[in-house]
């Protein structure tokens, strides 16, 4: 193991130890002092102590918001012995003190030539050898649906023919309260409104989101949220950002997701409600869309 991984395996299992010091870190490590800083400064870009007080700053903008501990006790965690010093450097990585940053948060990242970062709740994230493309984002979707049903067939191999052949009782209240067309339609803008929210940094709903659920009012939302929320989901692959995480201050508390995450997210769940509507609607005798399967849609050019 090279020296900058050992440096992160050992700083990882750290992280609860505020009062290591760097001596001991490069005794953890069998180096001296002087040629451990040495080796991690060229290697990551900063000190070994640099390093470690920024990762713990992350740590500590990710506690504000997904914990309810007071400043001072985050502070201790992040090992700053005063309230008064936690918030100067947190202030001067964040731009904002503690109890601001916590009412609106942003990036809980502060930029670093390693591109080494917190990664909740107790790790590191080390950025890939190479980025995730969309292409790949796709490939891994499909290897969870291949994986998935391999395992729900593992899971049937147990039981007896009565219950494999048990009629299926379908109930959609357990995910939308009280479903119908209009409903469902209104979840589906509702979910690319919130996203695009959670991405921008927003903690009040996205100016498209009125709430309209009438037919017109729900063209018009769509009208406004689709394409912005295309053009996201675009850039973010376009820029290998997939495996970078955000806060989504919509959510009480805010949440730390990644981008992949978040579009996979909301093709899956996007997914089972367009079903839903599409059965209704061809009941209802708008059968034209079928079940709106995209293995055509997609093989057409653009």
């Amino acid at each position: 193991m090279d020296t900058f991984a050992r440096f992160l395996e050992i700083l990882t299992d750290a992280l609860d130890e505020p009062e290591v010091t760097g001596r001991q870190f490069a005794e953890r490590a069998y180096m001296s002092r002087y040629h451990f800083d040495r080796v991690v400064a060229a290697t990551a870009g900063e000190t070994p102590g640099a390093f470690r007080r920024r990762i713990l700053l992350e740590r500590a903008a990710y506690r504000l918001v997904s914990c309810g501990d007071g400043v001072l006790d985050i502070a201790v965690e992040a090992g700053y012995a005063s309230n008064e010093a936690f918030t100067r450097a947190f202030a001067k990585a964040f731009g904002a003190p503690p109890s601001v940053w916590r009412r609106r948060p942003s990036r809980p990242r502060i930029d670093a030539p390693s591109g080494v970062h917190f990664h909740p709740p107790g790790g590191l994230r080390v950025p890939p050898a190479r980025r995730v493309s969309s292409m790949e984002l796709l490939h891994r979707m499909v290897d969870h649906h291949v994986w998935l049903v391999g395992e729900m067939v593992e899971r049937a191999a147990t039981l007896d023919d009565a219950a494999l052949d048990r009629p299926i009782e379908s109930s959609v209240e357990e995910m939308d309260e009280h479903p119908s067309i209009r409903v469902l339609l209104d979840r589906l803008v509702a979910q690319l409104e919130r996203w695009v929210a959670a991405v921008e940094g927003r903690s009040e709903p996205h100016p498209s989101d009125t709430g309209d659920m009438s037919a017109a009012g729900l063209r018009s939302r769509l009208a406004a949220i689709g394409p912005e929320f295309r053009s996201v989901a675009r850039r973010l692959c376009d820029e290998g950002r997939l495996d970078e995480t955000f806060v989504d201050a919509t959510c009480q508390p805010p949440v730390v997701f990644s981008y992949g995450g978040m579009i996979v997210h909301v093709l899956n769940f996007a997914a089972f409600r367009r079903t839903q509507v599409l059965l209704a609607l061809y009941s209802a005798g708008r059968t034209d869309l079928g079940l709106g399967d995209p293995k055509e849609w997609v093989a057409e050019p653009r």
